[in-house]
């Protein structure tokens, strides 16, 4: 350790008085501390050296009394003692005035960490909760939609038996009437042979032709009833011109051609989705079902009964090299056209009801049960963003551009969204009942849509209201078609008109420019759940639960092909070159029909 004597430590004493400007008090001092004979070299010694030392030592003092301190938790700011301290107290007395100060600090950093776990607890306990009841509220919702579906097909069916009752009344009262009308000859026949007794034979002869007359007229049918009968046999698809395609181990609930190849995709209540490749040339009766025509796109590992994974919509691309599959997990995926997974989707929290592809191909829309839609990023494989508007289930989504859609929703409405802004663009609200879907026209301008009020709408930008109230049905309308026709389209020269069908039985035509009735088409016994214009506008094709496809002709209004399968129809849908069509069944097929003229 270093020492300092008396002589060193007045002179540096003598020096801070002769600096400090105290010159009387340094002489005295220097006069009678001797330092004039002092063999100190005051050169060597810097300004302000005293004050230097007396620094040095509370410095010394103060990381004395900290690291000799036995507390492990030792804190680098010596701002606990202050310079009196150290003047005052020994160094036992600084380091428990530490340690106390230290234990304080302690005990406050305790506290706050011990109340921000208690808040963290707190806001996770209050987001499991919701997330708890969302969860909640999507099963009751799940649970309403089942309830809904079940009421709908009671109610098919009592209209079937309605029906079929009435069918019934009206063949035993056309008997009656039939009954009435051979008495009331009968009658005539013995006024006639009374009124001539002379000439009986000949009364005689005149009843028995009259009578022969009257038994053709009641056994055989109206020459018109001939003719539309022998219309309908030769408009009838036999089974040698239909391709049958079975795999599915469920019903088909939806189907679709690739915009550019010979491929139909399928998708079914097994947890499958198919894509066909379909031969050229005309169909045959053959069932094509081998591993080499048809991939099969697995949304299950291990079970293949899960219900959660029905496949409930799908669409292609518009270059076809994509195909995007909806289902009831909540889950979307992208397929390649051979049928490899390529993303999956996972946002939603319930079943997916609708997605499209945007004409770009760059966005996929899905629309679910959750009460949101989302625009996925195809590139990037994430979710871009996600429209949390209605206030239930959303069941249809359809693109107006590359950017703006619109969305539908058992909520009664139609929010029409874009890309990046958080609000919807319009918002349209009239219809009285669940919005089942909802179709922009080819060139953007006009929406259509169909609802359980038994009503289609036509809205434009332009207005709040509906531009058209089409209100012709009498049940639900389950889905609308636009034709490809008029402006924006291939067949420009052609009037553009919208198709609806109905779970009253029949296909409507509407007029777009004044919203009247063109035409109401009938033919199917039950519920039409699917139709579908050919490419050229010319011709519309009809699926329904009584089992028939009908294909119309447009112009004339009239069936002009008819196909009956073994199972209720779903959807139809024709290919790009408009000479076949696909329809999928409830008995768990897919079939493929030519159509040539």
């Amino acid at each position: 350790m270093i020492n300092m004597n008396s002589n060193e430590l007045n002179y540096l004493v003598y020096r801070y008085l002769h600096e400090s400007g105290f010159t009387h008090t340094a002489f005295t001092l220097g006069y009678e501390a001797a330092l004039n004979k002092s063999t100190l070299d005051g050169n060597v010694i810097p300004p302000g050296a005293l004050v230097t030392f007396v620094q040095k030592g509370i410095q010394y003092l103060e990381l004395e009394a900290n690291l000799s301190c036995n507390d492990s938790d030792v804190d680098e700011d010596f701002s606990f003692i202050q310079p009196i301290d150290l003047i005052t107290k020994n160094v036992y007395e600084l380091q428990q005035m530490i340690k106390e100060k230290k234990q304080n600090v302690q005990k406050t950093k305790n506290r706050e960490k011990n109340r921000d776990n208690r808040e963290h607890e707190q806001e996770h306990s209050r987001e499991k909760d919701k997330e708890h009841f969302r969860e909640k509220e999507i099963e009751r919702e799940k649970e309403r939609l089942h309830v809904r579906e079940r009421e709908k097909k009671v109610e098919i069916e009592r209209d079937k038996e309605q029906e079929k009752e009435k069918q019934i009344r009206d063949k035993e009262r056309e008997l009656e009437k039939e009954k009435n009308e051979r008495e009331k000859d009968k009658v005539k026949q013995k006024e006639n042979k009374n009124e001539d007794v002379t000439d009986v034979r000949r009364d005689e002869d005149n009843v028995r032709v009259q009578h022969e007359e009257n038994v053709i007229t009641e056994g055989g049918p109206d020459p018109m009833e001939i003719d539309n009968s022998l219309a309908s046999m030769s408009a009838l698809i036999p089974n040698s011109d239909v391709t049958v395609l079975k795999g599915h181990t469920s019903e088909v609930f939806v189907c679709a051609w690739s915009p550019t190849e010979s491929l139909l995709a399928s998708g079914s209540g097994d947890s499958t989705a198919r894509i066909w490749t379909i031969r050229d040339g005309p169909c045959r009766s053959d069932t094509q079902n081998g591993p080499s025509n048809v991939a099969v796109l697995k949304h299950y590992r291990g079970r293949t009964n899960d219900k959660s994974k029905d496949v409930t919509t799908l669409d292609w691309n518009g270059e076809g090299t994509l195909l995007a599959t909806g289902s009831y997990d909540g889950q979307a995926r992208i397929w390649s056209k051979d049928g490899e997974l390529v993303n999956t989707l996972t946002k939603h929290k319930g079943p997916i009801f609708s997605l499209k592809w945007n004409k770009k191909g760059d966005y996929l829309l899905s629309g679910s049960v959750d009460k949101t839609a989302i625009v996925w990023d195809i590139k990037t494989g994430e979710w871009k963003q996600q429209f949390e508007f209605h206030t239930a289930p959303t069941l249809d989504v359809d693109w107006r551009n590359n950017v703006s859609f619109a969305t539908c929703s058992t909520d009664n409405m139609i929010y029409v969204c874009k890309v990046g802004d958080n609000r919807p663009v319009k918002a349209f609200a009239g219809h009285q009942g669940e919005v089942n879907a909802i179709k922009w026209d080819p060139t953007g301008s006009l929406l259509a849509s169909c609802s359980d009020d038994s009503t289609a709408k036509i809205w434009s930008l332009k207005q709040d209201t509906c531009l058209h109230d089409l209100k012709e049905h009498t049940k639900e309308i389950y889905t609308i078609r636009w034709s490809p026709t008029g402006p924006g389209t291939n067949n420009p020269n052609q009037p553009l008109v919208l198709a609806s069908a109905s779970f009253d039985s029949t296909i409507k035509l509407w007029d777009v420019e004044t919203g009247k009735l063109l035409h109401s088409l009938v033919a199917h016994g039950d519920p039409v759940y699917s139709v579908a214009f050919s490419p050229n506008g010319e011709y519309l094709a009809s699926g329904s639960l009584d089992k028939c496809m009908h294909i119309w002709s447009v112009k004339e209004a009239r069936v002009v092909k008819t196909y009956e399968g073994s199972g209720g129809i779903f959807e139809v849908c024709w290919n790009k070159e408009g000479d076949k069509i696909g329809a999928c069944f409830s008995n768990n097929v897919v079939c493929i029909l030519d159509f040539r003229m």
